[in-house]
């Protein structure tokens, strides 16, 4: 099977299924109330790009990728028993992982040029990443199951070659997918077992039915509307917001001292609204999501967890405010909310209340939500050396999960551009006839007034 996109031609080869390296429990494990969201049960695809690199074994042969990667794989399978099994709603509505050991789809694709001809896939334009993911034509094998991960190795003439995972949202959130793809180079690159071990650990997020589930903070029928919206049709740009550009944003704040996300979230929350031209009088929400590990109800989650530890921080404004209030006010407002979604009352509170009534909002038909992702601290680009050096590049493919209208994805800057170095790349889907009105608002930040 061939593939031809521009100067991009893939030579796929069969799929194949990696099985762990020795046998592994039989079992089937319960998920938390987090991982049991619907709203996440979907794959999340990644491509992380690797330049080429000498690495020969003992005899002077240049050892292939693939099947360094399929055999690590393998090992770290091992440990991630789960992943290799699969996915199955049961009759209470709740996920389970079928430990059968049945093994991870494998995906080789050759390419026909050299990666730095896709500029190492940091161009605008981030469509090209689907192609070097592994699209499920159905994402149920025979049975009826889910399949919690598939990978495609795609080598370039040039040497090079890129990784594209995708991982269920359902078992592991981004520290997790971050966690099990170090393990995966550690292997690689040699060591004999993970320095990270996998817990899985899932009750202790387990919510109780609650008489005073906390209430959504959006009715729909307050939701600020589209003239874009709905469509299928999408585009997807990745914006490059350099140091300098942050600094004066941040400076054109005055008031307080706020994070780079922070002031970036207000300013993406804003254009997205004026990109999609929203209803003025309607409203549209904030969703950020918080990463709780540290903070989570009396103790800390056990290091190597690696299931959803995320809850949402909503902020809710109409439109009119949005644009007519000062940023720094939205900012601010923003801060309080990520800061209080911290506490454990909170967070005990969201889980119990997700446990009694999946508590996400029903606003996708306006799009009148912004969901907001960092990717700052995963580490996907650190400590992931598959004996090629590290990664110079990592981009969230706009499929599955990531393919959603209302979601940005905020990601530190590739390895290999220093004029990023401090800067902050956003990834963006929105309607054709909305983003030039985005990509307009995004160019504004460079000649920002402090």
């Amino acid at each position: 099977m061939a593939y031809e996109k521009a100067s991009l031609k893939l030579d796929m080869k069969e799929v194949v299924l990696v099985k762990p390296s020795n046998p592994t429990p039989s079992s089937v494990l319960s998920m938390s109330t987090l991982d049991n969201r619907p709203d996440i049960n979907s794959l999340c695809q990644t491509v992380h790009v690797y330049r080429s690199a000498n690495h020969d074994t003992p005899n002077g042969q240049v050892q292939d990728p693939v099947h360094v990667i399929k055999e690590a794989l393998s090992k770290a399978l091992l440990y991630y028993y789960p992943l290799a099994g699969r996915l199955l709603k049961h009759v209470d509505g709740k996920l389970r992982v079928i430990c059968n050991a049945d093994g991870v789809p494998f995906l080789e694709a050759i390419a026909n040029c050299d990666l730095t001809s896709l500029h190492y896939l940091d161009g605008t334009h981030t469509t090209i990443t689907k192609h070097l993911v592994f699209h499920l034509s159905n994402s149920q094998d025979e049975n009826g199951y889910q399949y919690p991960m598939v990978f495609q190795v795609t080598k370039f003439l040039c040497g090079g070659f890129t990784i594209g995972m995708g991982v269920s949202h359902s078992i592991c959130d981004g520290h997790g997918a971050s966690q099990f793809f170090r393990a995966l180079a550690e292997l690689a690159s040699g060591k004999s077992e993970p320095s990270v071990k996998p817990v899985w650990d899932r009750e202790r997020l387990v919510g109780t039915i609650t008489k005073q589930p906390l209430q959504s903070p959006m009715d729909e029928a307050c939701a600020a509307v589209s003239p874009f919206l709905p469509t299928t049709v999408l585009t997807h740009e990745c914006f490059k917001v350099d140091r300098d550009s942050i600094r004066r944003l941040k400076m054109s704040l005055k008031k307080e001292s706020f994070t780079t996300f922070e002031s970036l979230a207000a300013y993406v929350w804003r254009s997205r609204a004026r990109a999609l031209k929203l209803s003025y009088d309607g409203k549209t929400m904030l969703n950020i999501l918080v990463g709780v590990r540290q903070h989570l109800l009396d103790s800390p989650l056990p290091n190597g967890y690696y299931g959803n530890a995320i809850v949402d921080a909503n902020v809710v404004l109409t439109v009119r405010e949005l644009n007519e209030r000062p940023l720094s006010e939205i900012v601010k407002l923003i801060k309080e909310t990520k800061n209080a979604a911290f506490t454990t009352d909170y967070i005990r509170n969201t889980i119990n209340t997700l446990e009694t009534k999946q508590m996400y909002s029903d606003i996708d038909g306006s799009r009148a939500l912004t969901i907001l992702s960092e990717w700052k601290h995963l580490g996907f680009l650190e400590k992931v050396d598959f004996g090629w050096e590290e990664p110079v590049n990592i981009i969230p493919a706009p499929c599955d999960l990531f393919e959603y209208v209302n979601l940005c994805i905020f990601a530190p800057p590739n390895n290999f551009d220093p004029s990023m170095k401090g800067g902050v790349r956003i990834f963006s889907s929105l309607p054709i006839a909305a983003m030039p009105k985005f990509r307009e608002e995004m160019e504004a930040l460079r000649s920002i007034q402090p």
